[in-house]
């Protein structure tokens, strides 16, 4: 059982990022999907990668160059995965007028300029917020806000149907709803990096990082009828970002 459990670990950390697993970690689409319960434990891992980054580069740089150092260390570590879907599903929903254009658009490899624009507001976005928070809160934020938003995602992988079904599609694997106690698993994942936060500071990035979510899940149902893989990747970045802001906004005077 152990070992069937961290091959399922294994399976996510591979799909999910670019980082190396071990040999013996199998590959099939029944692995695939029970990897979605490791999501936010990913998540942990890669805003560990960050942090840890950031806290040897503080020791060097100012703090901003510390943020950007942790935020391309991140962004190298997960192979751009997540802003990919991000800038492809602002691409559809900005130029799609029904489900098919849009799902269309998001499938072009090529990115427009609505995908360019989300990019560009989302890294910098991250790099204001992290920048403009207490140096010490930073490893814990990176910590939970990559956890949390990827719970996120996993909370549209339970609630929402998957639309397309072409067999290349990034998360088809995934497609299948999330058991309760998979689902409380992932859950329990996201909340770990939470209690190194201040109470009513991660209370305020919980709130809106849910808001954001729940904005995204009536946007994706409205248009499509349920999410794809882009739409995963688009709630992460835009939760994750939202997270930051309520950081922020908690310890503002």
């Amino acid at each position: 059982m152990i070992r069937r459990e961290l091959e399922y670990f294994f399976g996510a950390i591979r799909f999910f990022t670019r980082l190396p697993v071990p040999h013996w970690v199998g590959h099939s689409a029944e692995m695939l999907n029970r990897s979605a319960r490791y999501f936010s434990a990913v998540g942990l891992l890669v805003g560990a990668i960050g942090a840890l980054v950031f806290i040897a580069a503080e020791q060097f740089w100012p703090q901003p160059v510390a943020v950007l150092l942790s935020m391309a260390a991140t962004i190298y570590a997960t192979g751009a995965f997540h802003e990919d879907g991000l800038a492809d599903t602002v691409d559809g929903l900005g130029g799609g007028w029904d489900k098919l254009r849009i799902l269309e658009i998001m499938k072009d490899s090529r990115v427009g300029s609505y995908g360019v624009v989300a990019m560009v507001l989302a890294l910098l976005g991250k790099f204001v917020l992290l920048a403009s928070l207490g140096v010490t809160l930073v490893p814990f934020a990176l910590l939970a806000g990559h956890s949390v938003s990827r719970f996120c995602s996993t909370v549209l992988l339970a609630t929402l149907d998957y639309v397309r079904e072409d067999l290349l599609a990034k998360s088809k694997p995934l497609a299948t709803r999330l058991s309760g106690g998979e689902l409380l698993f992932a859950l329990l994942a996201a909340l770990a990096a939470l209690p190194f936060l201040p109470f009513e500071n991660a209370l305020a990035a919980c709130g809106l990082a849910a808001l954001a979510t729940i904005w995204l899940a009536r946007k994706f149902r409205r248009w499509l009828g349920g999410y794809t893989g882009d739409c995963l990747g688009a709630t992460q970045q835009v939760s994750e970002i939202a997270f930051y802001l309520g950081l922020l906004v908690s310890i503002a005077k």
